[in-house]
């Protein structure tokens, strides 16, 4: 009897779930379960063979990620999806080819990351023909909320009930058991008494009581998220976030983060997903420090892509401060995404400015100074429990047009210089660039909505209705109008450059504290550009010999559209401009 390609793939699956369940007594066998998995995902001998190769880029420079809700423009009488696909149609069109809806599925809280339902989409905002219809144009990145759900969800109610689908479904523990290692970013107690029809139980619960963890020791909850998985995909996903996905896998008496349970785990739905669609992704979203955060890249086996958790903290004390020095230390610590891997670059986001990214890199001192100029900007701090009880900051919340008004010394006249230049260094930068829509909108801080909702993170999660954003888009001289013109017209020359490939070379280059550069190299290796930004409120110097220009190349600065004579010997940079000067 011949070996088909499903026979060995079944045998990559099983080897996964051997690994992930090792501990596991399991109700059944590996072998059925591996079938199950792949019955499930809808896979032959066919999608086996059709995967992408390791280590093959599913991306190019032409990617751009736009992060918004699906309800960040309202407009009265109209779905907010449709809204959405038309600001989308005629401001994104050129210059951004993805978007990420955040969960677009029913709520009971946190935004939609406690998710009632995962198979339907929140009528609030449409339906999936809608989903669908934006997908078609743009690539659709979905959320994969996995750690947790709803407490209103039926499949909790049926916990609480003790029978159907759900009953089993969620991680439970002893009061008295030792959890003194577990890391987690709330302050909140870690268990929630809940009566069952079992009895008295204490579910866990990393985020809040409202967020109610699953138990992946349970095949069937494993089961259940690889059909979401191919439904998400039937309807136009291509794109995957993992949701908290670090704190998947729980074993009491260890810290309940980033076990190898958890990472093999990733690694069997990346070989499940790259079969059932070679071209989909999967960007893991782990806020924690940035060693821990590399280590999602597995082998080229993991995640696609890793979120640059560092990024933010670290460029806006730069541009506070007028000193790379932190950011440069950190851009020359990290090592080139191999093919097959890429850095997810974002500097705004729906949640804050994360903090325990910067842990190693910024020291107390600049913490400190971080924290108290974001606060003076109108900025609010979320807190964590250490393992010790300890509150530390978890995050900064704060509109990130905001953030960037001034510096340690308090806002001055360079916010939109400075806000500018933090997205071309972004740009710039290996992996592929994701902006918030509220950065693309120049949207401030709202501080109705954190009274609304009694969360910190709704400073920057504003509801912007159609007609107020059309009218500010259409005044030239709005900050709106502003911000969406400059970086549209940067996303627009960036994706014409091969040497912004997400992994082309990159190179940090050494030009004091006051210019933060790097140089970027195509990978035929036929385009260079080196990409240099005056971080401070002062005019700075850019000598032509420190950046090693090639005499016999012609050299123009792709932003302003000025040729670079090599007969100067330098050229100056006003406060916060940047330079990308390629060759011709």
């Amino acid at each position: 009897m011949s070996t088909t390609p499903t026979d060995l793939y079944k045998e990559k699956i099983k080897h996964h779930l051997g690994v992930i369940y090792a501990d596991v007594d399991l109700a059944i066998s590996l072998d059925t379960f591996c079938t199950d998995l792949i019955r499930t995902m809808r896979l032959t001998d066919e999608n086996v063979l059709a995967a992408p190769q390791p280590h093959q880029n599913l991306w190019s420079e032409k990617d751009i990620i736009l992060i918004t809700y699906g309800d960040s423009i309202e407009k009265q009488g109209e779905v907010p999806l449709k809204t959405l696909n038309r600001f989308l149609d005629e401001h994104c069109k050129d210059s951004i080819n993805s978007v990420h809806i955040l969960p677009f599925f029913p709520y009971s809280s946190d935004d939609g990351f406690a998710v009632i339902d995962y198979s339907s989409i929140n009528e609030s905002l449409g339906n999936w023909h809608d989903i669908e219809t934006i997908s078609q144009d743009y690539r659709l990145m979905s959320d994969l909320v996995i750690n947790h759900c709803s407490s209103r969800s039926a499949w909790f109610d049926n916990f609480v009930k003790g029978e159907g689908i759900g009953s089993d479904f969620f991680f439970t523990a002893s009061p008295d058991a030792d959890t003194s290692d577990v890391v987690r970013p709330r302050t909140s107690s870690l268990l929630r008494e809940t009566e069952t029809a079992k009895g008295l139980q204490h579910v866990w619960c990393t985020f809040s009581h409202d967020q109610v963890d699953f138990d992946f020791r349970n095949p069937a909850v494993l089961q259940a998220f690889v059909s979401i998985i191919r439904q998400y995909l039937d309807h136009g996903v291509r794109i995957f976030r993992f949701d908290a996905v670090a704190f998947l896998w729980k074993i009491i008496g260890t810290p309940c983060i980033n076990l190898e349970q958890t990472h093999e785990m990733v690694r069997l739905l990346r070989s499940l997903i790259e079969c059932a669609q070679p071209d989909a992704i999967i960007i893991t979203e782990t806020n924690i420090p940035n060693r821990e955060n590399l280590t999602y890249f597995g082998n080229a086996n993991e995640a696609h892509s890793i979120y640059n958790f560092s990024l933010p903290p670290l460029l806006v004390n730069t541009l506070i401060t007028g000193n790379c020095k932190y950011l440069k230390s950190w851009l020359m610590s990290m090592p080139p995404a191999q093919n097959g891997t890429t850095y997810f670059n974002f500097i705004a986001s729906h949640d804050g400015i994360g903090l325990r990214p910067a842990e190693g890199l910024l020291d107390e001192v600049e913490l400190n100074t971080l924290l108290n100029t974001m606060q003076s900007f109108g900025g609010l701090v979320s807190w964590r429990a250490t393992d010790k009880g300890e509150q530390k900051p978890y995050e900064i919340n704060i509109a990130l047009f905001d953030a960037l008004q001034g510096t340690v010394k308090g806002p001055d006249k360079w916010g939109l210089e400075r806000f500018v230049c933090a997205h071309e260094i972004m740009f710039g930068l290996e992996g592929i660039p994701g902006i918030y829509i509220h950065s693309l909108l120049a949207t401030g801080n709202d501080y109705e909505k954190v009274k609304n909702t009694g969360q910190n993170r709704g400073i920057n999660r504003h509801r912007w209705q159609q007609e107020a954003l059309e009218t500010a888009l259409t005044d030239q001289y709005s900050q709106h109008n502003k911000v969406l013109k400059r970086i549209t017209d940067l996303l627009k020359t960036r994706i014409r450059q091969r040497a912004f490939h997400p992994n082309a070379t990159q190179f940090t280059l050494q030009l004091g504290e006051s210019l933060f550069g790097f140089w970027r190299q195509s990978l035929d290796r036929r385009q260079s550009i080196f990409c240099v930004s005056n971080i401070t409120d002062e005019e700075q110097e850019v000598f032509l010999s420190d950046i090693n220009l090639i005499v016999t190349y012609d050299w123009q600065d792709l932003i302003s559209g000025d040729s670079i004579s090599m007969t100067q010997p330098s050229i100056k940079l006003s406060p916060y401009q940047t330079v990308w000067i390629a060759n011709m």
